[in-house]
Parts: structure tokens; C-alpha cells; sequence
């Protein structure tokens, strides 16, 4: 029968990559669970909610008709609030740090718990994020924490800024996502931790296919004794 997979770890360690790669190769649906707290923490910004007003931001959650749509051909899904394609919109830096503060507020984190455990309660489903195996799916199949040096995955992020074309620097990136670790290591709901059950596996040296290989063995063997 299908499992739950969860994939937890730092900003640019390589998680998204591999859940995707993962639930590609076992026709699974991949979710992105930081997607989430972009997204509400664009709909806020649009809307002049401050990001620290906890429950201003929870009054959000119902009404932004969230949703994924799977992409044709593929195990990846592109999140739509509101009937909108937010995918794009939800990616950049400034989101990625409204994310970060509006995921440490216990009122958003209640808000988008339940939505989150839904879509994993009937298994054949990779979602990522920093509180997966520890929070949101405490009883998965599969925990795996994905890692990497700090300069290796700020290198990630500045390769891929620089493909979609922002102007940014290397050291600017770096420092960002210290703060990034940081902010989400030390905050007082679900901090970023490895749970006690998730394996390890540092992506420093490795390519992301070997990576979701590596991941993928583990899955296997999570089947055989489901």
C-alpha cells in the first residue's frame, strides 16, 4: 500500500529537488509545505496584513481557496489560491522571509496544521518542509533529513537566482540564509530539528539524483514491510 514520505530540512539543502525526484519515480504527489506560508504570506502582503499579527494572518486561511493542480506528465503539483497560479509569485526572497516570520506564529502554524495532515492521511504522498517528520506527520513511513554545508547550499540559492535572472551576490546570499537558519531553528513553535526516527543524509557532495536514490532505497524498503 502507498506510504507517507516526509522530507524536512534547511533552506537550499536540496529537499524540494529530491521529494519531487522521489515522487516522480513512485508516481506519488509531491506537496511543498513551505508553499503554504509563502502563499499566505503573499495574500497578506497584498492585503496590508502586517506579518506579525498572528491572528489577522489565521483569519486568512479559510477564505484564500487554497489548492494544487498536478502538472500534466508529471508527479508536481503548482499551487493556485483563489483560482491563480501563485507558483511564480510565491518564490522569491522577500516571500521567502515573510514565510519565515509568519511560520513562527502558533496561530498560522494551527490554521495550516489540519490542512497539511489531510493531504497526507492516505499515504502516496512526498511533502517537504522543516516540520514534517516532527509536527505535520509524526507517524510517517518514511522521515528523512536532508542537510548540507552552509556554503554549498548558498551556492544553490545564488545558481538559482542568477537563472531567474535576480540581481544578487554570493555573500548577500549567505548571510541570508544564516538568518534563515537562524529564525527557523530558534522559534518557539515547531522549530527546524531532526526528528528522532528521520535519517539523515547530507546533499553536500552529492548530486540531487543521487540524493532521491538514496531517498528512494529507504522508500523501498519502507514498502516491502508496510
Amino acid at each position: 500500500m502507498p506510504i507517507s514520505i516526509a522530507i524536512d530540512g534547511p533552506a537550499s539543502s536540496g529537499k524540494g529537488t529530491v521529494a519531487r525526484q522521489v515522487a516522480a519515480a513512485l508516481d506519488y504527489q509531491h506537496i511543498d509545505s513551505g508553499a503554504l506560508y509563502r502563499a499566505l504570506a503573499w495574500r497578506a502582503r497584498g492585503l496590508g496584513v502586517d506579518w506579525g499579527d498572528g491572528p489577522a494572518l489565521a483569519a486568512l486561511v479559510p477564505g484564500m481557496a487554497l489548492r494544487w493542480e498536478r502538472v500534466l506528465g508529471t508527479a508536481s503539483l503548482r499551487l493556485h489560491l483563489g483560482g491563480e497560479d501563485v507558483e511564480d509569485l510565491i518564490r522569491t526572497e522577500a516571500i521567502g522571509q515573510g514565510a519565515s516570520a509568519v511560520s513562527k506564529l502558533p496561530e498560522v502554524r494551527a490554521a495550516l496544521l489540519q490542512l497539511q495532515q489531510d493531504w497526507g492521511r492516505s499515504g502516496g504522498v512526498v511533502m517537504d518542509g522543516r516540520d514534517i517528520g516532527t509536527v505535520v506527520w509524526p507517524d510517517a513511513d518514511l522521515k528523512v533529513f536532508l542537510t548540507a554545508s552552509v556554503d554549498e547550499r548558498a551556492q544553490r540559492r545564488f545558481l538559482e537566482q542568477q537563472r531567474r535572472g535576480v540581481a544578487t551576490d554570493f555573500d548577500a546570499v549567505r548571510q541570508e540564509l544564516v538568518a534563515r537558519d537562524r529564525q527557523d531553528s530558534e522559534r518557539a513553535i515547531a522549530p527546524l530539528r531532526q526528528a528522532d526516527d528521520a535519517r539523515l543524509l547530507d546533499t553536500t557532495s552529492m548530486t540531487p539524483e543521487v540524493a532521491a536514490e538514496r531517498v528512494l532505497v529507504w522508500a523501498r524498503e519502507a514498502l516491502d514491510v508496510s
